[in-house]
């Protein structure tokens, strides 16, 4: 294995995590908002804030889902069991005693398995569970005469909210993971550059070298 520094973030992967990023924190200002948590706003500009942004997020899901199965690196999402115990430890244990981080990030591998899990589970649990209960609440005149309408409206609510709560813990606990090892900037700088060290094998390495568009660095 040989360490090579690389393009590992595609423009539209930057793009589509920063715009993500800065809806996610818009949302939650807003439904802070709606919810009377803060004044900053007003509860009608803050519905029509959050209902806008959050129909530009859906649509950004969208063409993210569309580029991960057309481009092949939802593979990078898949859960393996391989290393999972080693980075939990380290995680949970070893990162108090300053040992060094048991993963080495891979060219098919972006993701510890640890973060693999976590991304997974936010995409096919957390955003789902917002994105379908938020459609749902927004579309109730839809549905308002359905019997127990009002119950189940009550129930959508809960649910939206706290799956919003439940990723606003997890963007908190990314950013915390971003403070730690290598330290913040060197966490955040391979998605702003796209370019980050990982170990590649010899038939890697050929791979990248064929493909110029990749630009090996």
């Amino acid at each position: 294995m040989t360490t090579r520094n690389i393009m590992i973030y595609s423009r539209f992967e930057r793009f589509w995590h920063w715009t993500q990023m800065a809806i996610i924190l818009l949302l939650l200002f807003t439904g802070f908002a709606i919810h009377g948590l803060h004044q900053a706003v007003d509860f009608h500009t803050a519905v029509n804030i959050h209902t806008w942004s959050a129909i530009t997020l859906i649509i950004l899901w969208l063409f993210a889902i569309f580029w991960h199965l057309t481009t092949g690196t939802w593979r990078h999402y898949l859960p393996t069991t391989n290393g999972l115990w080693q980075v939990a430890r380290f995680y949970a244990y070893g990162i108090f005693k300053g040992e060094h981080h048991p993963y080495r990030k891979a060219y098919w591998r972006k993701h510890n398995p640890l973060q693999a899990l976590a991304y997974l589970s936010l995409k096919l649990f957390l955003f789902p569970a917002v994105w379908i209960t938020g459609l749902a609440y927004l579309g109730y005149n839809l549905w308002e005469d359905l019997p127990a309408a009002s119950n189940w409206l009550m129930t959508i609510a809960v649910i939206h909210t706290l799956s919003a709560f439940a990723i606003l813990a997890f963007v908190i606990a990314h950013v915390y993971m971003l403070t730690i090892d290598h330290g913040f900037l060197a966490h955040i700088k391979p998605m702003i550059t796209g370019y980050d060290e990982v170990d590649l094998s010899e038939a890697e390495e050929a791979y990248l070298e064929e493909r110029k568009s990749l630009k090996t660095k």
